[in-house]
């Protein structure tokens, strides 16, 4: 069996030093829920082992998950099958319509207006999980602290702030407001605020890192050797976890805003490149095979963003 492209992530770092992206063994089965439901014990193990993963590691995983009931068992050791009991927790997907306005963003049809969306908000102690979810809510939606109950954002996110608020039962301690001047300390340059309010070194090295492997990966299935199914499998898993490990913590600030060239933009372009050539490829999935949700998942998302932009 040919190695993959990269150091198994849950094996060491990788050659430039940096930490790669881990897999963790729960995310793994997930990950490998087939369009019936089920997951192939064989399969699993091998991935498994492909990513640094002992056989220890998964049994004792499945057993949590059938404990958990999350999972049905049937059969022994790599001739068993999982079966998902419900809708399978754990993806690896990020939200549709984020991911296309990163790649309209990549091709400067997202053009910044100007604009700074600020929220400020003074709830009680005595709604202080409300106050901790709706903090969470603006850090999950791009927004970055100003100072104590001040977040603002270069997107016009209100509305989705708003309805958080709502349903938080906080909407009348949140204030909205605008500004085309925004100045913080002595800083004013748009530019250099972005850089003062949101860490892009470490978005940046995430999205080297996507970069890194999505390449690796590009070039082991240009091999005449193709890998085995098992092999663009767990490149599968490693790509979805460095894409979301790349896209969580980015806020999608315009490119105006960012440093030239960014490499958000190049991790993206290569990521799609890099599922189409998986999907071409199709050793994953041998015919009569079910597929792997999450195959479905990343093509639907990809198929979502017109051709032109990925």
């Amino acid at each position: 069996m040919s190695a993959l492209p990269n150091t198994p992530p849950n094996a060491r770092a990788e050659a430039d030093g940096t930490a790669p992206v881990p897999v963790p063994t729960r995310l793994l089965v997930h990950a490998l829920v087939r369009e019936d439901g089920t997951v192939d014990s064989g399969e699993l193990y091998a991935v498994a082992g492909l990513l640094g993963m002992t056989d220890q590691q998964v049994r004792l995983c499945v057993k949590r998950l059938v404990a958990e009931g999350r999972f049905t068992h049937e059969g022994r050791g790599r001739k068993a099958l999982l079966r998902a009991v419900a809708d399978a927790t754990g993806s690896i997907t990020p939200n549709v319509a984020y991911v296309r306005h990163a790649y309209r963003q990549d091709h400067g049809l997202a053009a910044w207006d100007g604009v700074w969306h600020l929220f400020a908000f003074a709830i009680p102690e005595s709604s202080r999980t409300s106050r901790d979810t709706l903090r969470d809510t603006l850090r999950h939606l791009g927004a970055a602290p100003v100072q104590s109950g001040l977040y603002v954002s270069a997107n016009p996110i209100e509305e989705l702030v708003e309805t958080q608020a709502r349903h938080l039962d906080v909407a009348h301690a949140v204030t909205f407001l605008t500004s085309t001047d925004l100045r913080v300390g002595g800083v004013d340059d748009p530019p250099a605020l972005a850089a003062a309010l949101w860490p892009l070194d470490d978005i940046a090295a995430r999205h080297d890192r996507l970069a890194g492997l999505a390449q690796a990966c590009l070039d082991r299935l240009a091999r005449p050797e193709r890998p085995t199914g098992p092999e663009q499998l767990a490149m599968a898993i490693q790509l979805a976890a460095a894409f979301t490990h790349a896209m969580e913590p980015d806020p999608l600030l315009p490119p105006e805003l960012l440093p030239r060239p960014w490499p958000g933009t190049h991790a993206r372009r290569l990521t799609a490149a890099c599922w189409t050539a998986l999907a071409e490829a199709g050793a994953h999935a041998p015919a009569g095979t079910p597929v792997p949700r999450l195959f479905v998942q990343y093509e639907d998302l990809l198929a979502s963003v017109p051709e032109h932009l990925t």
